[in-house]
């Protein structure tokens, strides 16, 4: 089973796994990350309360996290169509899995930003600190350990929806598996395919916490 022809597709769908996942959490942080800094800010306890804009990010990452992603994936297609021209493959899963990642990494951020320390955000308004300045030079700051345990955990949840998508053709790792495994009847290429998706997700989740460490300025000495 396993000739040239198949580790080479292996491969390939490797390859398109990681370019899937990455691109997604990074185009989902650009978003993401912005979103979290609203809710943080504009919560009723926040530097800049606002609730019409809290409750309008609030409703929209309520409902696009309540929708499985398969379905999410389904829903997407005449967009995915419209953006990419097609509406399968690993380029396409782009879209559905940003607009998936978006409110997730949403709220892990602002989970994330209201673990710093309140009586630090009060010192920097008491020294005249701008909205700007408390977000980019305080809360980012102080919260880069956990915001880097957040982007850890997003990554190993996008990188499982990737392979989600391939049961509608998405591409990658998961594609495969569904391909071969399950339509072929093929066990032993699912299987691998399994394996390389455990061993990727524990590669990707322990750099990040290395990085997370190694940061943590609660671990310096």
């Amino acid at each position: 089973m396993f000739n040239e022809t198949t580790i080479r597709m292996l491969q390939d769908g490797l390859v398109e796994t990681l370019y899937m996942t990455l691109i997604s959490v990074c185009m989902g942080y650009l978003l993401g990350l912005p979103m979290g800094v609203i809710l943080t800010i504009t919560d009723k306890k926040g530097i800049r309360p606002n609730a019409v804009i809290y409750k309008i990010l609030d409703v929209f990452s309520n409902i696009v996290r309540s929708i499985p992603f398969i379905i999410l994936v389904v829903l997407l297609i005449p967009f995915t169509r419209l953006i990419i021209g097609k509406s399968y493959g690993s380029t396409a899963t782009i879209v559905p899995l940003v607009i998936a990642a978006t409110p997730f990494i949403g709220r892990m951020v602002e989970s994330s930003l209201k673990e710093v320390d309140q009586g630090v955000i009060e010192a920097a308004q008491s020294m005249g600190a701008s909205t700007w300045t408390i977000i980019r030079k305080v809360l980012l700051v102080e919260a880069r350990t956990p915001l880097l345990v957040g982007a850890t955990i997003a990554v190993g949840t996008i990188l499982g929806y990737s392979a989600m998508a391939g049961a509608v053709g998405g591409g990658g790792l998961g594609d495969i598996a569904i391909r071969y495994g399950y339509y072929r009847y093929q066990t032993d290429i699912m299987i691998v395919t399994i394996v390389l998706l455990v061993v990727l997700v524990q590669l990707l989740q322990g750099f990040g916490m290395f990085l997370s460490k190694k940061l943590d300025r609660r671990n310096t000495k």
